[in-house]
């Protein structure tokens, strides 16, 4: 049997298109892990290298041909980028820059399985870092004033528009301008709900796996000031107005997608590894304020209520307590459900507790009612491991500053036992958590 897949893996590349559509779906039930034969895809399994690199080659051209072929070649290089043997081949600049150009066209109808694979391949420390400084082209207002068109999305499943637009190309980073499409699939899905009368209408790529290609990215220190660096509010750099990028995610800490709110929830976090950052994370928006090294002042992000809503439930407080409570978070009303999966209310509860390493964190904290959201939460969990990491914040924000902690300047450490999330973390006991498309 694996001889003759094998013998099918040159008829990738074949001239005619039909012996092309056939070879890939006799192959693509094999990229899956769990398949005996997904080896002949891989390096190191016996063959050749050139025939190694066909391979892979010949799936990412594939991923230009037409839908029904390039659904499947995606769905295979989705399946194989878990492989940590083919980072180096499905990484390479022009196929990023294609992926990347791809998922920012709205008229890509396959652009959630490409952000898929850029959520596996940015799991890679080196994939995460080239994204950084990636830059692809794009013609500026197109169709209309403020949006843009990513010449190099161009393929079988997205063809030029008509007409073609005659504007200017650029070349623009690729994160602000994948941060925004971000932020506007939420919203085009929103409006995509219901139509006027009342009708389904025609939902377009919704995205959600690029939160976990923020959360991949901010989990090196070059990647957090990415986030907390301020920026003009558009993607293309053109506006006077700066804003913090990580302020863009912040309201989908409670979106009803369990893959985008738990890719935000981990970039805020590894946001919160950077110490420095934390007064322009939790100050509100008519405050102003720099991360060092930056000595820009931006609008602050006001993250705390946004973090603190996924822990909320629907218990009432006292007045007393009511009013240390930020104001988005009084009087929530007796609907209000608190954040069913716990591996998020966890990853909240230790954003909270690196928010604790400064004296002013700490002192933000007790002032904005995190220890009367917390106690609430505590009567009600279920699961071990939140509820003793409750318990060691509410020992931070409760306990009386000693001399060793007095200090604004001072840093807590935390013993190692927050560590920095991965996007494709979908629990914690998974080791084998990065997405498959089978």
């Amino acid at each position: 049997m694996e001889d003759q897949l094998r013998e099918l893996l040159p008829f990738l590349h074949d001239r005619n298109p039909q012996v092309r559509e056939i070879a890939l779906g006799s192959l693509i039930g094999h990229t899956a892990k769990e398949s005996p034969y997904r080896k002949i895809f891989l390096p190191n399994s016996g063959l050749q290298k050139t025939q190694d690199n066909e391979a892979i080659r010949d799936l990412k051209l594939l991923c230009r041909e037409p839908t029904t072929v390039a659904h499947d070649a995606f769905r295979a290089l989705v399946n194989l980028s878990d492989s940590p043997l083919l980072a180096t081949s499905l990484s390479d600049p022009q196929f990023l820059i294609f992926i990347t150009s791809y998922i920012l066209n709205p008229q890509a109808v396959l652009a959630d399985l490409a952000a898929m694979l850029l959520s596996n391949l940015s799991a890679s420390s080196g994939v995460a870092s080239k994204l950084l400084d990636l830059k692809i082209s794009v013609i500026a207002n197109y169709p209309m004033p403020g949006a843009y068109y990513a010449t190099q999305s161009r393929c079988g499943s997205c063809p030029a528009p008509e007409p073609y637009p005659t504007g200017k190309n650029r070349d623009v980073l690729a994160l602000p301008l994948l941060l925004e499409a971000f932020v506007l699939s939420a919203k085009l899905q929103t409006e995509a709900k219901t139509t006027s009368g009342g009708a389904k209408a025609p939902e377009g790529s919704q995205l959600h796996f690029l939160g976990s290609v923020f959360a991949n990215i901010s989990m090196s220190p070059s990647g957090r000031m990415f986030f907390l660096t301020p920026r003009p509010k558009d993607a293309m750099g053109t506006s006077g107005d700066l804003e913090y990028p990580l302020a863009k995610l912040l309201v989908f800490t409670e979106h009803p997608d369990t893959i985008r709110r738990g890719g935000v929830a981990s970039t805020i976090k590894n946001c919160a590894f950077h110490a420095a950052g934390h007064q322009a994370m939790l100050v509100p928006e008519s405050e102003t304020a720099s991360v060092p090294p930056s000595t820009v002042d931006a609008p602050g992000m006001d993250a705390l209520p946004y973090i603190l809503l996924p822990l909320a439930g629907p218990e009432e407080f006292d007045l007393e307590d009511q009013e240390k409570l930020p104001p988005s978070l009084q009087l929530l009303p007796p609907t209000k459900k608190r954040e069913t999966d716990p591996v998020l209310r966890l990853t909240h509860v230790e954003t909270l507790l690196l928010l604790c390493t400064t004296r002013w964190g700490r002192d933000y904290l007790r002032g904005h009612g995190v220890y009367e959201i917390v106690r609430a939460m505590h009567l009600v969990e279920t699961v071990d491991k939140v509820a003793e990491h409750v318990e060691r914040l509410v020992l931070l924000v409760k306990s009386p500053e000693g001399p060793e902690t007095e200090r604004d300047g001072d840093i807590l450490e935390l013993d190692n036992e927050v560590e920095e999330s991965t996007g494709n973390k979908a629990r914690e006991d998974d080791e084998d958590s990065r997405i498959e498309e089978v």
